[in-house]
């Protein structure tokens, strides 16, 4: 059949050409429909079915009958595949001579993607020079565009997200900053909803770890002590290192005096395992301060919860290192079998009011 001259063409000429022509003939059936458009029909062989009963001539006005298909002739027409009605076809119909029936050539025109990506079409399946084929570079071009620029905004987005969290984050414990920890303790305080508890904590005899062994040892007790505090709470709860030797800990929905207690003796008692550090053994223990919101007739600020747990802290330190002591309460002894040794007295202490900020800071005994 296709080397039987048509038209002075051979078929397989046409079917180049027009890949998605659709001749009718005389009798309203179909007398040979191109490659292309025999593939998006998906049924085989189209020759000797009815061609209206396979597409349907909508613009510029419905079309159901060879004759008027036939006045349509040289016009631009809008049509649709009756088994894909949503995909909107363009076309354009001839008329042959000799009552040899007509032909009608369609194009996907702005349907192009979809079709494509519906009917497995390749650029195989256009004419060379279908628009088509140009509308289809374009796409890949527009799709590996988007495709780069959504991974360059991932990346961004990413690298935006690590920095953020690395200005929040203590780089050698891994636990927040002293930023991080004032942004989450504000958060707790404007949520009414939920109580919580504050621990400082500072490291007894942390200063003697690094005269006797360097700073390096003293880098060592402090992971060590990110660990523990990271391993010791709860998810919820949150740790930050605020300072060379310094921490806090927030606490929720905890403010009994007795559950905190129990906490802060358990982080005292895991801080007094003592770190090897290439064969010695660095021995600190902790002094803690806590204060918790439920003490306060009305919900403290920032710097006055800081300044009374800090102040529970001192007094701590006072009493003589390895306790824990709650904002208006007296020291409490943790481990008093086993004591710490080299504590000072609370007269050793340099003199001057207790520690409200980092900035505005009065020395306390290692």
């Amino acid at each position: 059949m296709s080397a039987a001259p048509i038209l002075g063409l051979c078929g397989d000429a046409l079917d180049r050409l027009l890949p998605m022509h659709l001749w009718i003939g005389a009798d309203g059936h179909v007398i040979r429909a191109g490659p292309t458009l025999t593939k998006m029909m998906g049924q085989g062989e189209l020759r000797g079915l009815p061609a209206f009963e396979l597409i349907m001539i909508r613009r510029p006005g419905i079309v159901d009958s060879l004759d008027g298909l036939r006045d349509l002739t040289g016009q631009r027409l809008g049509l649709i595949l009756r088994h894909a009605p949503h995909l909107p076809l363009r076309g354009a119909a001839v008329a042959l001579p000799d009552a040899a029936g007509v032909i009608v050539d369609l194009s996907l025109g702005l349907s192009f993607s979809r079709g494509v990506a519906e009917f497995g079409l390749t650029l195989n399946d256009f004419s060379p020079c279908d628009q088509t084929i140009e509308l289809l570079y374009l796409h890949e071009a527009n799709s590996a565009t988007t495709a780069l620029s959504q991974h360059l905004t991932a990346r961004l987005q990413n690298a935006r997200a690590e920095a953020q969290a690395q200005a929040m984050t203590d780089p050698l414990t891994g636990l927040a900053n002293r930023r991080a920890m004032d942004a989450e303790i504000n958060r707790a305080l404007a949520d009414h909803a939920h109580d919580f508890g504050l621990m400082q904590i500072d490291l007894d005899l942390f200063k003697r770890v690094n005269d006797s062994f360097g700073h390096a040892a003293g880098d060592a007790v402090l992971e060590r002590v990110g660990h523990v505090l990271r391993h010791q709470l709860r998810l919820g709860d949150m740790a930050a290192r605020v300072g060379g030797d310094e921490f806090i800990v927030l606490i929720r929905d905890c403010t009994e005096a007795e559950d905190l207690g129990r906490i802060a003796t358990r982080l005292i008692a895991a801080c007094e395992v003592p770190v090897s550090y290439r064969g010695q053994l660095c021995q600190i223990s902790a002094s803690i301060g806590i204060a918790a919101v439920t003490t306060y007739p009305h919900r403290p600020d920032l710097d006055q919860l800081l300044a009374d747990a800090d102040a529970a802290l001192y007094s701590a330190k006072r009493a003589g290192r390895g306790r824990h002591a709650f904002h208006g309460s007296a020291p409490i002894v943790v481990n008093a079998a086993q004591p710490v040794t080299h504590r000072r007295r609370a007269d050793d202490l340099p003199p001057g009011g207790f520690r409200r900020r980092q900035n505005d800071r009065v020395p306390r005994p290692d």
